[in-house]
């Protein structure tokens, strides 16, 4: 394509930079899991430590750190994201906003960056560079009788 301009090519990459966000946001959201149950890469919870994995973050971090591997690897993602994209939503109303309306301030602003990355990904999904893709590309074999 002789006539193809920058903004054309850029443009072109949108697919593989949707799985790039994909996979760097769920980098980034499993360490909220992993550091609520087993405190790594560090504790997160007041007090460090882990939580019970029956409590409300116990069960939160057991989403965040699933949920996050499977979106990681592109696996279920259209469902995934829209389960986690609402437990951001509960996470921000339910810890955050009771501290104050602006969420820099009341330390909620990942819970909605989360929110609606996954909300984006449950309607757009998981790009080409998943597993899902993988999976709907790869021939069906049908058995005859």
């Amino acid at each position: 394509m002789p006539d193809e301009n920058i903004v054309t090519r850029w443009r072109s990459w949108a697919p593989q930079l949707l799985s790039v966000l994909r996979i760097i946001a769920a980098f980034l959201f499993i360490q909220f899991g992993t550091g609520k149950l087993f405190a790594s890469p560090g504790p997160l919870m007041p007090g460090g430590g882990t939580v019970p994995v029956g409590s409300l973050p116990g069960i939160a971090g057991l989403l965040e750190a699933v949920g996050g591997k499977l979106l990681l690897l592109g696996l279920f993602t259209r469902p995934v994201a829209f389960l986690v994209s609402g437990e951001m939503a509960i996470a921000y109303f339910h810890s955050h906003a009771p501290s104050g309306f602006w969420p820099v301030l009341n330390g909620g602003h990942p819970a909605v960056l989360f929110c609606f990355v996954w909300l984006y990904l449950s309607s757009a999904g998981p790009g080409p560079w998943s597993l899902d893709a993988l999976l709907r590309r790869a021939p069906r074999v049908v058995e005859q009788s």
